[in-house]
């Protein structure tokens, strides 16, 4: 595993098992292939309802809790400094856990302001090592760094070949904060698995094109969280640790970037319409 470098001196694992859309009913079985394959960052949130499959597996695994990274997020319907908080707690008990490694914004919507505060006091408090964000552009980021005490470790985006976030990133650069790549394969979007760039590029290596993808991710400075139920992907998706690619290869795949969203386009009034009428 490659770990990265969060802005509060933190390190995070480079590759994490993502549990959206994840069946509650099953995440706990899941996540325990999961970190049997050998992942530690565990990428949940209050909305996908299967925080307690994660503090199951997590437990029953009986590896010390230091050596994970769980990372949960708070839905905008929990907005309001003491609701904000209230969540904390409540995913703490679920995760059965005494802290999580890292907390976000889950969307820019409502009072995210008392969402931040929130955070920053449950930092402090020591229950959340690391605070962040997820699904903020670049305008609203700068927004919380102008209003906020703690700078965010994390920004979660949407982030793929397609869509490679530069300018985002290079906005973030000098605060610190990484991004943490969400629907790392477009969900297949764009046919992904078949784009005839990463998969001549994965020949050189032996690699499928999923793999090229993520370590191309990982190599621009990215942690990407894939999520899949399928242990043959799950172990394949892990396997991007023993190469490295030229720079050629980057180059390549760099011209594939839209610089578009295909999944989330926060710029869409019905998708935010959608995501707005999502309830807890």
């Amino acid at each position: 595993m490659e770990y990265m470098q969060l802005n509060n001196g933190i390190k995070i694992p480079a590759l994490g098992y993502g549990l959206f859309m994840v069946d509650p009913l099953k995440s706990e079985e899941y996540v325990s292939l999961a970190i049997e394959t050998g992942y530690r960052l565990i990428d949940t949130a209050q909305i996908y309802n299967n925080e307690e499959g994660v503090g199951n597996a997590v437990k029953k695994s009986g590896i010390k809790r230091d050596e994970f990274f769980i990372v949960s997020k708070i839905w905008h319907t929990n907005a309001g400094f003491d609701e904000a908080l209230k969540s904390i707690d409540l995913s703490l008990k679920k995760l059965q856990t005494d802290y999580i490694d890292l907390m976000l914004i889950h969307m820019p919507y409502n009072d995210y302001y008392s969402i931040y505060k929130a955070l920053e006091t449950a930092y402090k408090k020591g229950i959340v090592r690391s605070i962040g964000i997820s699904n903020f552009d670049t305008g609203r980021y700068i927004d919380i760094i102008y209003h906020s005490e703690i700078k965010p470790v994390i920004n979660q985006v949407e982030t793929h070949v397609f869509n490679q976030q530069k300018d985002l990133q290079k906005a973030m650069q000098e605060y610190g904060t990484l991004i943490m790549a969400w629907a790392p394969f477009a969900e297949g979007k764009n046919d992904f698995f078949n784009n005839s760039i990463l998969k001549s590029i994965g020949e050189k290596y032996n690699k499928s094109a999923a793999q090229i993808a993520l370590r191309f991710l990982i190599q621009s400075g990215i942690i990407a969280r894939p999520k899949t139920v399928n242990i043959k992907r799950m172990k394949e998706n892990f396997n991007v640790f023993d190469f490295i690619l030229s720079c050629e290869d980057m180059k390549l795949i760099n011209s594939l970037d839209t610089k578009k969203a295909v999944i989330g386009d926060f710029s869409d009034i019905e998708y935010n319409k959608y995501v707005l009428e999502i309830k807890m």
